[in-house]
């Protein structure tokens, strides 16, 4: 009996184990997420403060806004984080997808915010300071 020649098949298969390993990546970030949420919204509030690029009237409702904004990540599926980073993907070569909806969340909905009284530095910096914090709490492979 002959065997089928799919002259790809080696090649499916590298990209199916790379494409499981990404996803496996990222399900372990959201489970690691969901235990620190309290102490990676603080740090990230606090660095941000520290390294002046958010101004607030208030440190506590700062965090408290990004903690809004990391359940709203943990609660999105994958086209709602797609469509939420658009603007940024290109920020960095390979970003952390959390790192990633962090910023663009502080960049596009934290400037409105009433607690905020402005956001400094590009979005560049926001992302650099956010994933320091992120990859604390997180660490994966970009």
């Amino acid at each position: 009996m002959s065997r089928d020649f799919r002259p790809d098949s080696r090649e499916s298969a590298v990209i199916s184990k790379l494409d499981h390993a990404k996803e496996n990546q990222r399900v372990n970030a959201l489970n690691l997420l969901r235990q620190h949420l309290d102490d990676l919204s603080g740090w990230i509030a606090i660095k941000l403060i520290e390294d002046r690029l958010v101004e607030t009237t208030s440190k506590d409702e700062l965090e408290r806004q990004i903690q809004i904004g990391l359940q709203m990540l943990l609660s999105s599926d994958e086209f709602e984080l797609q469509f939420h980073t658009a603007n940024l993907r290109d920020i960095v070569p390979r970003p952390h997808f959390v790192s990633l909806f962090v910023t663009a969340f502080v960049v596009e909905k934290l400037i409105d915010h009433p607690a905020v009284v402005e956001i400094y530095g590009a979005d560049e910096d926001i992302y650099k300071c956010v994933h320091k914090q992120v990859m604390r709490f997180l660490p994966m492979a970009t």
